[in-house]
């Protein structure tokens, strides 16, 4: 089975060190209120809100500032009007990218990333145009150096998981979005440190780009995670070993 992509494996490392704390806080804030207003404020039977319950923590978010974004999204208190919404759309060398967009605005956030995209030499497409290329799926990632590869298989694919990837220095276990908190929870309960836990849309198939596309790809693909308003990014490129190793 296909790994994510090598990219993301950098946004994992980036976002663990991200100085930028206030966009941070801001985007984990918009998913609990989010996943409230899907499907309830109780994390016993919304697993959505578990999972953004988890990622807020990781961030060190305080517990009332939680609570508060959960009642929010509940309507048990105002401004917690807040739609989300995918763009689709290319990037430098015809690369396909999904943006997931939390806005309560949507002509305001349209219009932004309408510029970002064209910026930095990509262009808004019509819905549908990319979705077809990804599919949704729970993806974790962990430590290479601080896991052996029989342990975290045995852990993983027993609690459920589809896969485990060598991603260089990263493990990553991919699972079915249904499975994705029984496995998260295993792994942690077995002791295992998580660099990162998510259901995101992994691409199908990624292709190869040269150098200069990837550094082009790398700085659109920043100014669409700086947007307020975007919560993730998506895109099925691999990035040259080359550039990889410049990166670190």
């Amino acid at each position: 089975m296909a790994g994510h992509s090598k990219w993301k494996n950098i946004q994992v490392r980036k976002g663990a060190q991200d100085a930028k704390k206030g966009k941070v806080f801001t985007k984990v804030t918009k998913e609990l209120m989010l996943a409230a207003k899907a499907g309830g404020g109780d994390p016993g039977i919304n697993a959505r809100l578990r999972s953004a319950i988890a990622a807020a923590k990781a961030v060190n978010l305080p517990k009332d500032k939680i609570e508060t974004a959960v009642k929010k999204g509940t309507g048990e208190l105002g401004g917690g009007n807040i739609d989300e919404i995918t763009y689709e759309g290319y990037g430098p060398g015809g690369v396909a990218i999904l943006v997931e967009a939390a806005t309560d605005n949507r002509n305001r956030t349209v219009a932004e990333i309408r510029h970002i995209l064209g910026k930095g030499g990509g262009s808004l497409g019509e819905s549908g145009c990319v979705a077809w290329m990804f599919e949704k799926k729970g993806i974790i990632t962990l430590d290479k150096a601080k896991y052996a590869e029989d342990q975290l298989m045995e852990a993983a694919l027993e609690a459920g998981a589809d896969d485990v990837v060598d991603q260089d220095d990263t493990w990553e276990v991919s699972t079915a979005p249904e499975v994705f908190e029984t496995v998260r929870q295993a792994l942690e309960d077995a002791g295992m440190e998580l660099l990162s836990a998510e259901v995101t849309m992994s691409p199908k198939n990624t292709v190869d780009v040269d150098v200069e596309t990837g550094r082009r790809l790398l700085k659109l693909m920043d100014n669409l995670d700086d947007n307020d308003d975007v919560q993730q990014t998506h895109a099925n490129f691999e990035l040259p070993e080359e550039l990889l190793a410049e990166l670190g």
